[in-house]
Formats: structure tokens, sequence, C-alpha cells
């Protein structure tokens, strides 16, 4: 199952704290696709993800300052 969090105009760690959250909900294997716009996130994302054990399965930049990160849980 893939899982949208959009977290557009939010300040960091705002996208960390939300992306902590959805995970709860999802099941080992499960993708999380983050939207954000927070330049810190573009490092604190994936250090997240791989603090946690999980796997960063794209990392794109949609815009100037936006990307998405996609995590498996």
């Amino acid at each position: 199952m893939r899982t949208v969090l959009e977290t557009t105009g939010q300040v960091c760690p705002f996208p960390v704290i939300e992306a902590e959250e959805a995970m709860e909900d999802l099941d080992i294997g499960d993708e999380l696709v983050i939207g954000f716009d927070c330049t810190q996130g573009t490092q604190s994302l994936p250090a997240w993800a791989a603090d946690n054990g999980y796997t960063v399965t794209e990392f794109e930049r949609t815009g100037d300052a936006a990307w998405t990160i996609t995590v498996r849980k």
C-alpha cells in the first residue's frame, strides 16, 4: 500500500514528526510518500528513515524548493 503525506508549507521538524506518526499506521512493506518544501527536510527525512531502518525508494525534486521522498516501512 502507498500512502501520501503532504507537508508542504510546514517548517522542520514538523514533516518528520508527521511522518513518524503516519508510519505507525502502516504495515511492513507499505510506502509513505512525503511531499515537503522545507529545505532541511532534504537531510532530516532521509536521516530519520535510516535511523528507523526504513528504506528510501524514491527521492525527487518536484519544484524550485519542493521534493517528494518515498519511504518503505
